[in-house]
C-alpha cells in the first residue's frame, strides 16, 4: 500500500510504500526548476521523512524529462529590488544552502536520486548530495553556472571535486558542458544507467533493498563514509569504533545475528 504525504503544494510530490519515500520535482513544464514554493517544500519534506520512522529509504526524482533544472532563470529577470545588504543576501543564502543540500547529505537515511534527464546548476548539486544517483540513458549534468554570470551554490562545487577531483571539476563547471550519462557512469557521478522505461523500477528496486537493512547501522555507515571525506585515518578509525560498539548493543544487531544462525532473513525494527 502507498500512502500519499502532504508537501503543501503540487509542485512536489511524495509517497511512501514498503518503508521508501519517493518525493518528485512536479514542474515539468518548467523542467523541474526550483522556485519560491517548491524549494521551501523540499526543505520541509526532508525534515518531515527524515523524523518518519515508517521511512527507512528516499528517492528524489523529477516527474517528465527531468530531474531539476536548478534556478528558473526567468524568474531572475523579474520581482521587485533587493534592498537587503550583501551580507544579509550572503546570510540567506547560506541558511538557505544548509537547510537544502547540507541537510540532504547529512541525512540520517539513505538518499538515492534518480535523474530521469537533465540536472543542472542547483538541481546537479542537489543530486551530488545524495548518497546514491541512478540516471536514464537521457541524464545528463550540467553545472549552467557561467552560462548566466553565475559562480555556483549549493555545494556542487564541492561535491563534484570530491568524486572527480578538481581539475575535471573546474572543467566541468568553466565549460558549462553536458555531462552524458555513459561519461557520468564513467566519472562516478552516476552509480548506474538504466534504459530511461526503467528508471523508476529500478530506483524503487534498489530504494526497497536498502530499507530492507538495519536502519541504525546504515545511518552509521553513511556518517563514517561522509567524515572520510573531511578528516584524517586516526579520526576515522575512532569514529567507526564509537559506531560500531553503539550499534552492537542493538536489538537489530541481536536479530541480525539470531538470522544468520537459523539461515533466514533478518527482519529489522531499527531499534
Amino acid at each position: 500500500m502507498s500512502r500519499a504525504v502532504d508537501t503543501g503544494t503540487d509542485q512536489l510530490l511524495c509517497a511512501v510504500a514498503d518503508h521508501v519515500a519517493t518525493v518528485s520535482f512536479n514542474r515539468p513544464e518548467k523542467r523541474n526548476a526550483l522556485g519560491d514554493v517548491v524549494t521551501p517544500a523540499l526543505r520541509e519534506i526532508l525534515l518531515v521523512l527524515e523524523a518518519d520512522p515508517d521511512v527507512r529509504a528516499i528517492i528524489l526524482t523529477g516527474v517528465g524529462k527531468s530531474f531539476c533544472a536548478g534556478g528558473d532563470v526567468k524568474g531572475m529577470a523579474g520581482g521587485s529590488p533587493d534592498d537587503r545588504t550583501i551580507d544579509d543576501r550572503i546570510r540567506a543564502l547560506q541558511h538557505r544552502q544548509q537547510t537544502l543540500t547540507l541537510r540532504l547529505y547529512e541525512l540520517a537515511k539513505p538518499t538515492i536520486a534518480a535523474l530521469p534527464g537533465a540536472a543542472a546548476g542547483a538541481g546537479m548539486s542537489i543530486a551530488l548530495a545524495c548518497d546514491i544517483r541512478i540516471g536514464a540513458t537521457s541524464a545528463f549534468y550540467a553545472s549552467g553556472f557561467a552560462a548566466i554570470g553565475l559562480s555556483g551554490d549549493y555545494g556542487g562545487s564541492w561535491q563534484l571535486t570530491q568524486i572527480v577531483g578538481p581539475a575535471k571539476a573546474k572543467e566541468i563547471y568553466f565549460t558549462g558542458r553536458r555531462v552524458y550519462a555513459e561519461e557520468a557512469l564513467a566519472l562516478g557521478l552516476l552509480n548506474e544507467v538504466v534504459a530511461d522505461e526503467d528508471l523508476a523500477t529500478r530506483a524503487a528496486e534498489l530504494a526497497k533493498q536498502i530499507a530492507s537493512g538495519p536502519p541504525l547501522a546504515l545511518r552509521y555507515m553513511k556518517q563514517n563514509i561522509n567524515r572520510a571525506t573531511q578528516a584524517d585515518f586516526r579520526t576515522c578509525l575512532d569514529w567507526e569504533a564509537d559506531r560500531l560498539v553503539r550499534v552492537a548493543q542493538t536489538q537489530d544487531h541481536k536479530e541480525a545475528v539470531r538470522a544468520f544462525i537459523e539461515k533466514r532473513p533478518p527482519v529489522f525494527k531499527g531499534a
